[in-house]
């Protein structure tokens, strides 16, 4: 991997697409730290200091690399295009004009991006509205902070925030396809590693402060490992042969060649971790905005604020499972798979085309996908367990969805340069 990128940089036009992609990077940071107009950055420095932030607004706030918190000009990150992408991924099972539009190839998925960027925007609207709500009472946002995080809180002031964080959000989805169409690798989960990435070497020395050198030590050789096992497990996919008869036409022969379908273990990504922890914080948040004091908001403030309570961790642990299984099962369509093949002459060898094929495609992705939930559940509680352990769970980078992003598109990255050389060389990496 390590001779790819140098020879990436030895050639002229990759080398201008990751300088390219290097200031794209450094324009999103700098934008997330950008205050955002009628924002006290002075209070906001001062609530943050020693204060963390869990459930759904510390997701986002990874997401958003610390900019949420700060309520800068990126506050929402690539939260809205994300939840956005997942929306219109899923209506395509659900609306047939949509599944159509999948179906149509370059040109209905143009018009399936024309869709998330406008819900992207009507997202982007909605949550800045609530965030600012949140934000302009002390103490909501930043829990145990009295400084006021927005001194004025006229009308005419709202409507500005909103619009500037709006806009940013708008500013982030072009930022992200010029890098897809000019730089290395897809733009949105560039942006989405940079953020996470941004607070790797802080949260690392913050370990360090708070619980010196061994801890530090012991939390670095975790997580090598974490990556090592991740870096295989992402990489780990089955793959069911497949052969295709031969045709004659006229006096040219078609066919006779074979591949295979690969089904990764994680086939889901880290959708269901996402899906999982923002369920997980409906109750508390309902709880934060109702201010009840009854006996079902006393048991959810026990069991699912903090997070380490036994309780939280299996419900977390049991949606991870139940959403991978879900995901796969709407992303992968064994009866479209075996439909596609027998169309064009494929089979997979000792299967029958058609209804078998289907049947044996839904053995072997029902069969991978257990251990690939049980993966992405274990991943998941690496911070809670991290909560347990040095009693840190923000500060903890190794675990949860952090790694399984930053993994997944530095691979994903290398991937595509590593395809980028091949085309300009008949050497490359086949050894």
């Amino acid at each position: 991997m390590l001779s790819a990128f140098g020879k990436a940089f030895r050639t002229p036009d990759l080398r201008k697409k990751i300088f390219f992609t290097l200031s794209i990077m450094g324009l999103f940071r700098f934008g997330s730290v950008v205050p955002t107009p009628g924002v006290s950055y002075a209070n906001v420095q001062t609530c943050l200091k020693g204060i963390e932030s869990g459930g759904l607004f510390g997701l986002i706030n990874l997401f958003s690399g610390g900019a949420l918190l700060q309520l800068s000009v990126f506050a929402l990150g690539i939260m809205p295009y994300i939840t956005s992408s997942i929306i219109v991924q899923l209506l395509t099972v659900v609306i047939p004009r949509f599944e159509t539009l999948k179906k149509e190839g370059q040109s209905g998925t143009a018009k399936l991006t024309q869709y998330t960027r406008y819900l992207t925007i009507g997202l982007a609207i909605l949550q800045s509205t609530g965030l600012i709500a949140v934000a302009r009472t002390p103490g909501r946002l930043i829990s145990g902070c009295a400084a006021p995080i927005i001194p004025d809180t006229s009308w005419q002031r709202i409507v500005t925030m909103i619009f500037v964080m709006t806009a940013g959000t708008s500013v982030i989805m072009w930022l992200g396809e010029l890098i897809t169409d000019r730089g290395i690798g897809n733009g949105m989960s560039i942006l989405i590693f940079t953020s996470i990435a941004a607070g790797f070497p802080s949260n690392l020395w913050s370990i360090k402060l708070q619980k010196g050198l061994f801890a530090f030590s012991f939390v670095l050789a975790v997580g090598i490992l974490v990556v090592a096992a991740v870096v295989f497990v992402e990489q780990a996919q089955r793959r069911i042969p497949v052969q295709y008869a031969k045709r004659m036409v006229g006096r040219a022969s078609y066919g006779g060649t074979s591949t295979y379908i690969p089904i990764k273990v994680n086939q889901a990504g880290v959708i269901p971790v996402i899906f999982a922890s923002s369920l997980l914080y409906i109750p508390s948040l309902i709880v934060n905005f109702t201010n009840s004091q009854a006996g079902w908001a006393v048991w959810i403030n026990r069991n699912f604020v903090k997070g380490d309570h036994p309780v939280y961790i299996l419900s977390y642990a049991a949606m991870i499972i139940f959403f991978t299984y879900f995901y796969v099962a709407i992303t992968f369509n064994p009866d479209e798979v075996a439909d596609n093949m027998k169309k064009y002459g494929g089979f997979i060898p000792g299967i029958r085309a058609g209804r078998a094929t289907s049947e044996y495609l839904q053995y072997v992705l029902s069969r991978i996908t257990a251990p690939g939930s049980l993966y992405l559940s274990f991943v998941a509680i690496i911070p809670i367990l991290a909560l347990i352990l040095f009693g840190a769970t923000q500060n903890f980078p190794f675990g949860g969805t952090a790694i399984l992003i930053v993994v997944g598109v530095g691979l994903d990255t290398a991937k595509q340069i590593e395809s980028q050389l091949q085309q300009r060389s008949y050497e490359g990496f086949l050894r």
